[in-house]
């Protein structure tokens, strides 16, 4: 199974805060600000405590979604080169190779920890942090339904 492929940033910038919102640390995060800032809003609307912790919470909240929403994602896009090159993607039993007009790389199915898939790309993890987007813009439905069966069997979920 091959595909060719290259990004389109506002794509990838979507992928990027599904990424971003998949990692158990950041929900974890969301929730507690998120909590904080409603508990703070009930209280100052009671008349419990000052409108600093309210403005605080607010903040707080503002800036964690501003840096999880746009920042992170339009920082990770401008620093990798990756997303501005063209590839071919080999789907094997035995391996994934990536090739562009530099070179290529051969990656074993154990190399990979999960995967899981977005809207527009399918996430291959080597671990919690790296991962490589593979779109899904140039896969037909029947390619498509059978590259996730072969990395629901190589891979698992």
């Amino acid at each position: 199974m091959q595909v060719s492929f290259s990004y389109e940033k506002k794509k990838v910038i979507q992928a990027l805060r599904y990424h971003f919102v998949q990692k158990p640390e950041i929900r974890v995060l969301m929730v507690l600000v998120n909590v904080f800032a409603i508990a703070a809003a009930v209280l100052f609307y009671m008349k419990k405590i000052r409108p600093e912790p309210f403005l605080l919470g607010s903040f707080i909240w503002i800036m964690l979604m501003a840096s999880f929403w746009y920042f992170l994602p339009n920082s990770i896009y401008k620093k990798a080169a990756t997303f501005k090159d063209s590839f071919i993607m080999d789907f094997t039993e035995s391996a994934i190779r990536l090739e562009n007009e530099r070179g290529y790389v051969d990656w074993n199915w154990n190399k990979f920890s999960r995967y899981f898939e977005s809207p527009h790309f399918f996430h291959l993890y080597f671990d919690s942090k790296s991962f490589f987007l593979v779109p899904k813009e140039n896969m037909g439905d029947e390619f498509r339904h059978d590259l996730r069966g072969l990395l629901r069997k190589k891979i698992g979920g």
